[in-house]
């Protein structure tokens, strides 16, 4: 599998907090996708992480 996109993480997690906001959303459907929207915010967070580890290292040559 294809790693996604910093973008597709971020487009994804805004879609998620736009289902949160629903209020007709079940609680269930709530908790799974607030679940859902952590997980892509996290993989988000990590490439971030390793996106500054990598212009540090340029930097520092």
């Amino acid at each position: 599998m294809a790693k996604e996109k910093f973008e597709t993480k971020l487009q994804s997690a805004k879609e998620i907090l736009a289902t949160l906001m629903n209020p007709e959303i079940t609680l269930e459907e709530s908790v799974k996708s607030y679940e859902k929207g952590m997980s892509e915010l996290a993989q988000a967070q990590k490439m971030l992480e390793e996106a500054v580890i990598k212009i540090n290292e340029i930097k520092a040559k």
